[in-house]
């Protein structure tokens, strides 16, 4: 440690000699030594706590070589919690297997990307094998690994290197056991070659009477606090992830969360104590009791499409976009409404496409409303309500009232029902 902190200094010191002469002598060098101060510049403290991490540059371009290389960006794909305990639970849903139903949809889709290697960490009763025998195998590693990285981080805090942030938040202690795995899990990323970690949550809040639903809603991205080494990359990732997911899902309006990105020092799974070396974010997706998850015909088109946006903002770090080529950034579209649709007769299905159209039109959430008020959540009400009058009166439609009749679901099936790439 001791040594690769005076080999940075003595870089950074040759750097600001050298850069006169390196740029008259070698015009070329100009771009390296600003490269260096670039580096520097945003690695300087994260770089003392330990290794520094794939820079942006490097992890975009290994994903451009992948195909024609036999290194792909290798995606750790990590469903909260243990496969049989833990997490969030509402009436009968359970966190723990929903975090695995979106995982799965992810991989599908990061599968499909000839770009990408994934590694999915467990299934709803089992760690992947790869993982369950590294905790075996590797426990009292895993235990010094943890105390190593904390006495490490601690003696910074306490010589005044690393400033200890007091954020406010409050995060749910894990069991111990469940602790160590998820540092083990870190340890394991660290020595295997992972360039991004991805995990999956869904948030809760307490309240009087669990089975209604509590005051919250929303998704938040938690990432590494600026002065770790994992941050700087995992932002960037990050911040493409959250502009995909933001246009059609609502940001968290719990305090504290509502820029949607949430610099965190004390969650295990994006590095508390510095332990991962690699870009991790961990994404809380929306409240349990949502009524979008809450409603069993709602929740699986819903977790397909928070997963596709979640990859489609990988995509867009990496320079590629929708590479499904596909007409619409969300698989509620196209879609083909057949029948008219009011308050007392509704598909939930034929709503939530509806709400997507007409968040593409500019008319959902209506006026005055957000999308926390106003989620897509398939029901046929006030706001879906509001949202359609604005569209009827866009488009010149009269005598349609309160329902989706012919006249609007014409133009409705003329601009949304057809692929149109």
């Amino acid at each position: 440690m001791k040594h690769f902190k005076y080999t940075l200094i003595a870089i950074f010191a040759l750097s600001v000699v050298g850069t006169p002469w390196a740029i008259t002598t070698f015009p070329q060098g100009a771009r390296v030594v600003d490269s260096i101060f670039s580096y520097v510049g945003n690695n300087f403290t994260a770089v003392f706590l330990h290794t520094p991490v794939i820079t942006i540059t490097q992890l975009q371009k290994k994903y451009d070589v992948a195909p024609k290389s036999k290194t792909k960006v290798r995606i750790l794909i990590m469903p909260g919690h243990e496969p049989d305990y833990g997490g969030a639970e509402y009436g009968d849903l359970k966190e723990r297997d929903m975090t695995v139903d979106l995982a799965r949809y992810l991989e599908g889709f990061i599968k499909n990307n000839n770009h990408y290697e994934t590694v999915l960490a467990r299934d709803k009763n089992n760690w992947h094998p790869t993982l369950a025998n590294y905790f075996n195998t590797y426990w009292t590693d895993i235990i010094a690994f943890f105390n190593e990285r904390k006495s490490e981080t601690m003696h910074l805090v306490n010589n005044g290197s690393l400033k200890k942030i007091q954020d406010g938040l409050i995060h749910n202690s894990a069991r111990q056991d469940v602790a160590l795995r998820l540092y083990g899990i870190n340890k394991w990323a660290n020595e295997n070659t992972i360039d991004i970690a991805i995990h999956i949550h869904f948030n809760d809040y307490p309240r009087k009477n669990s089975s209604n639903p509590g005051k919250y809603s929303g998704f938040a991205i938690y990432v590494p606090e600026k002065q770790y080494a994992n941050s700087t990359t995992t932002g960037a990732i990050a911040d493409a992830v959250f502009k995909r997911l933001s246009k059609y899902n609502a940001v968290s309006d719990l305090p504290r969360e509502e820029d949607g990105i949430v610099e965190e020092q004390d969650l295990i799974a994006i590095g508390s104590y510095n332990t991962l070396d690699v870009p991790s974010m961990l994404i809380e997706y929306g409240y349990i009791y949502e009524p979008q998850f809450a409603d069993p015909v709602t929740r699986d088109s819903t977790l397909k499409d928070l997963a596709f946006q979640t990859y489609l903002g990988l995509q867009d770090f990496f320079g590629s976009g929708n590479d499904f080529s596909l007409a619409y950034d969300t698989l509620m579209l196209p879609y083909n409404w057949t029948g008219d649709i009011t308050a007392d007769k509704s598909n939930k299905s034929d709503v939530l496409a509806l709400q997507s159209a007409l968040l593409l039109e500019g008319t959902y959430p209506p006026q005055a409303k957000s999308k926390n008020e106003c989620p897509r959540s398939g029901k046929f009400g006030p706001c879906t309500v509001s949202a359609l009058a604005a569209f009827q009166k866009k488009y010149g439609i009269d005598g349609n009232g309160e329902r989706v009749g012919s006249e609007t679901r014409k133009i409705l099936n003329e601009r949304y029902s057809v692929q149109l790439k």
